[in-house]
């Protein structure tokens, strides 16, 4: 019997954690669902990751509000997908004026969002139970300067007082998408890192760079973070714990890509790319979550880029479900 369609079956709601990692430095989470983090500043307060919908970011912005009522005035958006942007609203209404992204996931958003947020809305019925509050695509209002740190060029970088504490802001890297930007509060060693970094839960690399992202790693690794909020999974506290985590992301990354490379050499086609895949993939991961709903669209990309097909096509509603059916057969 054929799977699911990716998320669809996946609707228990998870157990939320907000907890406070620094003096100024806290994290939501959800048993892999996907993760916010939160900077409490003296004058300001820091949104990094918007979550699904407007309904779940009110939830957020309750817990935040259980520990201050300084004024929620940035919210950064790590990428473009719709399970971290669209609840960016709720945050708005809330006073915050700046949404914050990097030029590449300004690119994105103007190439493919409307075609991401369809997708994800389908593939995520539980994030998206309240999508009639969406009010359409988020839009940043501050787009940091681009630079390709693989070329040798210099990302723009933005440093934010919020009052007490000082919060780092840059693409570091291609990885999970061209445009991922971190929030790093170097004062506390706290790395907020979105997608790049993923602890016990899928990897979703259907958007990734697969051959740049272990690079990337690398960089954040770098940074000397004794904690880090991953984009999944729970947030790690000590440095032993942060390098957990990346190795983990890099270790899936790089299997996935190897296999990848094996499979477009052979002239596999993607159904048997697949089934290769998993002989490397299922004992590693098999069991952590969300990974039946990645494994199809990760090895698709995989395929995709190590036939040279750099920047990744576009995900719609009608390819996700094309792809899904004729792996599943």
């Amino acid at each position: 019997m054929s799977k699911a369609f990716a998320s669809q079956s996946d609707l228990t709601d998870k157990k939320i954690t907000f907890e406070q990692l620094s003096a100024h430095c806290w994290a939501y989470t959800a048993e892999g669902d996907p993760n916010s983090g939160v900077i409490i500043g003296d004058k300001f307060i820091m949104v990094s990751d918007a979550t699904a919908t407007p309904a779940m970011a009110r939830d957020l912005i309750t817990r935040i509000r259980s520990v201050s009522d300084k004024p929620i005035k940035y919210v950064l958006l790590t990428h473009y997908h719709a399970v971290r942007v669209l609840g960016a609203s709720a945050y708005l209404a809330e006073g915050a004026t700046e949404v914050i992204a990097s030029q590449g996931t300004y690119e994105l958003i103007v190439e493919r969002g409307a075609q991401d947020m369809q997708s994800e809305m389908e593939r995520f019925p539980r994030l998206f139970r309240n999508a009639e509050s969406v009010p359409g695509l988020t839009w940043p209002t501050l787009v940091i300067a681009g630079g390709d740190p693989a070329r040798g060029e210099v990302p723009g970088k933005l440093v934010l007082d919020l009052g007490g504490v000082q919060v780092q802001v840059w693409h570091p890297g291609p990885g999970h998408t061209r445009g991922d930007t971190i929030a790093w509060v170097e004062e506390e060693k706290v790395l907020f890192s979105g997608d790049l970094v993923e602890y016990q839960a899928g990897v979703y690399t259907g958007d990734a760079q697969l051959e740049e992202w272990p690079a990337t790693l690398e960089a954040l690794r770098a940074l000397k973070a004794e904690a880090i909020v991953p984009g999944r999974g729970e947030a790690m506290k000590g440095a032993a714990e942060v390098n957990k985590a990346i190795d983990y992301t890099k270790r899936w990354v790089e299997t996935l890509y190897r296999c990848g490379k094996e499979a477009a050499a052979a002239k596999m086609d993607l159904k048997s790319a697949m089934l290769h895949t998993r002989k490397s993939m299922d004992p590693i991961f098999g069991q952590v979550f969300i990974y039946e709903h990645c494994l199809p669209f990760d090895v698709s990309r995989a395929y995709d880029e190590a036939s040279g097909i750099k920047n990744p096509r576009i995900w719609t509603a009608e390819r996700d479900k094309e792809m899904w059916a004729a792996l599943q057969a």
